[in-house]
């Protein structure tokens, strides 16, 4: 079974070489493809990435013209995907892309059985992130309870790394958000649809290169905030 991987970089110029020979080390099967998401750099993205995959046929790249969002530079490498089996995680090492190995092992196994036609495939896998700081893990755990609270379901790490699912599962969502709360859109569609869940643990280190778009101060983390809520009952309003 074919699988894509998406992995959206956003002016990580400085760092896709140690990215790529990550992905390289990561094993992968020959299935599986990388697809690297230029989303909208300005910096030297571009070229480097020409450079870098010249004659890499398991790693290719493509290109939002402008930056729209995190969640939009994974959905373009979404509908660019060519496998059966899609996934994402992120651009700056904090996990490493052989966790797709993990997951698709468990998600192979539990969906074997051919759905009727239409009808997503069994599984809905995500990483479960450890080695974190202990202020990280407590505001997880506060957003986490808010969000069963809300949204009437269980839900733990929302943000974690990678999220791997079928492209049947994929192509019934509606309006998915361009931005961050893609991870709690995915998620929730799975429950609501009732996948099987599966997380497994990933280690979650210190960033390699680059520096966090959300996660800088705690003006950026209100933000963060701020926005979830405003999604979270958007979700709230269309489905419950």
């Amino acid at each position: 079974m074919h699988a894509s991987l998406i992995i959206p970089c956003y002016n990580e110029a400085a760092g896709l070489e140690t990215l790529v020979a990550a992905c390289r080390a990561a094993a992968l099967p020959e299935t599986v493809e990388v697809v690297l998401v230029d989303n909208g750099s300005t910096d030297t993205t571009p070229e480097v990435l020409a450079a870098l995959l010249k004659t890499d046929p398991q790693i290719r790249a493509i290109r939002v013209a402008e930056n729209q969002g995190y969640g939009f530079g994974i959905l373009a490498g979404l509908n660019a995907a060519k496998g059966e089996i899609l996934g994402w995680t992120h651009a700056d090492l904090q996990t490493d892309p052989a966790d797709m190995n993990a997951a698709l092992d468990y998600f192979k196994t539990h969906s074997k059985t051919i759905p009727a036609e239409g009808e997503p495939l069994a599984a809905f896998v995500k990483g479960r992130r450890f080695g974190r700081p202990l202020v990280d893990v407590m505001f997880t755990i506060g957003m986490s309870f808010f969000e069963m609270l809300l949204l009437r379901r269980v839900f733990w790490d929302i943000n974690a790394q990678p999220t791997v699912f079928s492209r049947a599962f994929f192509e019934t969502w509606e309006d998915p958000p361009h931005d961050f709360s893609l991870d709690l859109y995915a998620y929730y569609m799975a429950k609501k649809a009732g996948l099987k869940i599966h997380r497994f643990p990933v280690y979650f280190g210190e960033r390699q290169f680059g520096t966090s778009h959300w996660n800088v101060d705690w003006r950026s983390k209100y933000k963060f905030i701020r926005r979830t809520i405003d999604f979270s009952l958007e979700l709230k309003k269309r489905y419950l």
